[in-house]
Order: structure tokens, then sequence, then C-alpha cells
């Protein structure tokens, strides 16, 4: 980034810091105390899969707290089918919020006119609002300037001139905690664990039907899922390494192997699967999101670098090999029992940077995934899988369940 770019986004920034701040001074009132049983609450969450994943226990929480609240989330429509069918919702309506939609912007007033047209929709429908995402400002003024009278979210420098019920926000948790913590205003749970509190996901039966039309390959070998892509290139491990992954897979444990994706993932599954020796079958842009969860439900092993898919892995109960680089997973790794999903990083001075915009043309400079060794991942899939069909003890007749 040249410094002419560099002093251009600061500029930026103080600008949008300033507007901001003003704009939030006509939503000033003085607090008033949160309702002990809200009637209509609204959960706001702008983000992807993993994200919204994340957000699930606090779903649960909120509904096992407030079981005669109706809960509604507000997502974009790429998350929306992750709680289509949750118990913990009520409603699921989605609006396709600026910055996370990853599409150009028409002008520089367009998220402002979606702000203004998305909040008349919302006004006079909830007592309380949820801004789950802690530096979410624009989610704060959308839940303000439809007059929700309660707007709860975490203490941030732009968010906290929206909120009546700012709470300190704790850097350096996972996700999945600050969510929860969040939700504690009523009645705080346990400490937050994955086995307390775990991810929620179910596909659907249509979903698991839907597998025989994927033709699956069949055979007595693990099914392993290789999931490549994710959506920040910076992410992405090298495909020369997923074809020698996928070729030991093969030679070594005798696995039946799918590569899975997005249809914008195709040619990236197309390049691995030439580059491999090993049978695969090429799934990539034919599922949808619940047939993916059936899919992964049946694997014994899903492997792949930090993406929201791998996160749907974990909240089917599948075993995952994770990839990490300039995201902390500490922060955003996967919440499930770590002796069933493994994090793979490359130890580097600068992570975890949590930049995720680098250019393709930069990636060479930035290799806190391409850089993790075969070796490594190699012995953590083998460590998982061993673990799962290791021969029965002689003394035993039990067999893998």
């Amino acid at each position: 980034m040249t410094a002419l770019t560099a002093g251009g986004e600061r500029a930026r920034a103080t600008l949008r810091h300033l507007m901001v701040r003003a704009a939030a001074l006509r939503y000033s009132r003085p607090p008033r105390a949160l309702p002990e049983r809200p009637r209509r609450l609204l959960v706001i969450r702008p983000d992807h899969l993993g994200d919204v994943l994340f957000l699930t226990p606090a779903l649960a929480h909120l509904r096992r707290t407030l079981p005669d609240a109706h809960i509604t989330a507000l997502v974009g429509p790429w998350a929306a089918p992750l709680l289509a069918h949750s118990p913990d919702v009520d409603a699921v309506e989605t609006l396709a919020f600026p910055w996370f939609d990853r599409r150009p912007r028409r002008s520089w007033l367009d998220p402002y006119r979606r702000l203004f047209h998305g909040a008349r929709a919302l006004r006079g429908r909830f007592d309380v609002a949820l801004i789950m995402r802690f530096d979410h400002w624009w989610g704060g003024w959308l839940a303000a300037e439809a007059r929700i009278p309660h707007r709860v979210g975490y203490a941030t420098p732009l968010l906290t001139p929206f909120l009546t019920h700012p709470l300190p926000y704790r850097p350096g948790r996972h996700e999945v905690a600050h969510n929860l913590a969040l939700c504690g205003v009523w009645g705080p749970s346990a400490p937050a664990a994955p086995e307390r509190h775990p991810l929620h996901f179910r596909p659907s039966p249509a979903d698991v039907e839907a597998l025989e039309v994927l033709q699956v390959p069949a055979g007595s070998g693990p099914l392993v899922a290789v999931h490549p892509g994710s959506g920040a290139p910076v992410k992405r491990w090298l495909p020369q390494k997923w074809a020698a992954l996928l070729d030991h897979l093969h030679q070594h444990h005798g696995a039946r192997l799918v590569i899975t994706g997005s249809g914008a993932e195709r040619p990236l599954a197309h390049e691995i699967a030439e580059r491999t020796t090993a049978p695969v079958r090429l799934l990539a842009g034919q599922t949808t999101l619940g047939q993916l969860a059936a899919l992964f439900a049946q694997c014994d092993l899903v492997v792949g670098p930090d993406c929201g898919p791998l996160h749907l892995a974990v909240a089917v109960g599948t075993p995952t090999v994770h990839l990490y680089g300039p995201v902390d997973p500490a922060q955003f790794g996967p919440w499930g029992p770590a002796e069933r999903h493994r994090v793979v990083v490359e130890p580097l001075p600068c992570q975890f940077c949590h930049r995720l915009d680098w250019p393709e043309e930069h990636l060479e400079d930035h290799p806190c995934v391409t850089g993790i060794p075969l070796e490594r991942v190699l012995a953590e899939v083998d460590a998982l899988l061993k673990g799962q069909h290791s021969p029965p003890p002689e003394t035993t007749t039990s067999t893998r369940g």
C-alpha cells in the first residue's frame, strides 16, 4: 500500500468517525432499565457462515433464558440457511449488510440508503436489539434509527454512541464467548466451553436424502472431505499441497475422497484433482449449504483452511483439521473438543495480523498459510484417522460405531 493510499484510508476513517459520532447525537436518551422479560428481541449479526455459527450457542442460551420471547435473527441472505430451521429463533430476516455483501458499492451513499430503508422495515416491531458484532456501528445505527428502545452491544468507540446498554469489551476471547457474554444480561451462562455450549446446525431429512444424487464414493475406507477454498485468498493453501494430501490419504488410509466448495471454487477443485493421482469425487458447486452439512456429517474427517464450511463440519460433529494463518484461532478457531478438532499454524513474527484483504499479486509475500508444511498437516490427519479406525483390542469384539 502506498503512502498516498494509506493516507487516504486514514482520512476516510477519520471522516467516517466524525460523521458517525455526529449522527449518533440524535439518538441520545437517558438510559432506561433493560426489561427483564423482553417480548420481541432482534439479534443482529451481519457476518458470513463461521461467525453466524458462532452465534448459535448464544441463541440457544437466549431461548433457555427467555422462553416466551419472540426472537428474530437479522442476518445476511448468505447466512440465512444456517438458521432457517433453528429451534432457537422464531423468525429469520435478511438484509444485505454493506461491506459484508462482497459487492462493489454503487456510491458512497449506498450503505446509508440501505440503513434508512432497513430501519423503516424494522420500526415499531421490537423492544430490544442485540448488536452481536463488537464493532458493527452500522448495525447499532440501524437499531437506533428503527427506534428500538433498548439497544445492547459492546462498548467500542463507534458503536457505543448508538447503544442504550453498552457492555465492556474484553479483547482476546473466542467469538462464541463474546456472544454468550453479551446475551448474559438475561441470566449469565456457565463459563463458555464447547462441551457446554456447542455449535448448532442439523441438516434436514431432505438434505440427507440428496446425498444419493451426489454419488458419494462407496467402500469401506474412511470418507474424507477436502474443502480447499476460503473467502480470502490469503487463507488458502497451495494446490500442490492439497494434491499431495489426497495422495497420502488414498495410499495410506484407503480413503474415499471428495473435494467440496462453492461454484466459484470449481477451478481450484479441478486444479487439485488434476494434480493428484488419487480417485476423487468433485462436488464443488453441487451442494446447498444443508447438503454440504449432511455430507460432512457422514464424513470421518474434513480438512480445510479457516473458513465457514469447516465450522459447519464442527457443528455436525465431524473431526476436522484447520489451517490457520492471518486469523488467531484462539478467537476464531474451531469451537469443539480439541482432541477432535486440530489447528495447524506456521509460526511467523507477524502473526496474527487479522488482515485479509491482500490482493492475489501480493500473496507470495504472505506465507502464513501457504508456508504451512505438508508434513505437519499429514501428522494431524493421521492422528485423527488412526484414532477412529485403529483395530479393536484382541480381548474385545466391539466395532466402530
